[in-house]
Order: C-alpha cells, then structure tokens, then sequence
C-alpha cells in the first residue's frame, strides 16, 4: 500500500502502525533493531529531533520502504549530486 507523507510527523504514526501490525511491543522492537526504547519512541511520536540514520534504520528493520517521485528532468541532476556525495564519503560512485 502507498501512503503519502505530507510532513516529517507522518513517519511517526506510520512506524507504530506497522510495528503494531508486526504485534511487535515497542521495548522488543527496539532491542531487536538495535536502537533504544527512548529513540523508538520519539519516532513514534513523530519527534523532530530523531537522527535520520537511525530512523531509516528502524524504517528498513520493520520493512518500510520510502521512494520519492521527481521530474524526469531532475533524474539526471539527482545522479550527479549522489555521485558528489559518494565521493565526498570517499565511496565510488
């Protein structure tokens, strides 16, 4: 199912709806991800100071996949700049 997210608050609720449809609790969801009960929380609750690499941490580990539709013009421009950032990572692109 696709959902639009229309703000950062909206990822909260989507987290606790899958958790809850996985009958996860939320203190055995955060050990088994690796992140604490606290962090899964503000999540949750669609807090704004959550780290982003641990949210999609959380995100992948309960099977949440995000895309994001852009222009086709903006397809080649969007390659560049993730090139960019590999390289700046010291990654290959």
């Amino acid at each position: 199912m696709k959902i639009k997210l229309d703000s950062a608050s909206h990822v909260g609720p989507l987290v606790r709806a899958t958790r809850k449809t996985l009958r996860l609790r939320q203190d055995d969801a955060a050990g088994t991800i690796g992140v604490s009960e606290n962090f899964l929380g503000k999540v949750e609750r669609g807090e704004d100071s959550v780290q982003w690499s641990k949210l999609f941490q959380v995100m992948e580990q309960l099977g949440i996949r995000l895309t994001a539709e852009i222009p086709d013009e903006a397809k080649a421009l969007f390659e560049a700049e993730l090139e960019k950032l590999a390289v700046r990572h010291g990654e290959q692109p």
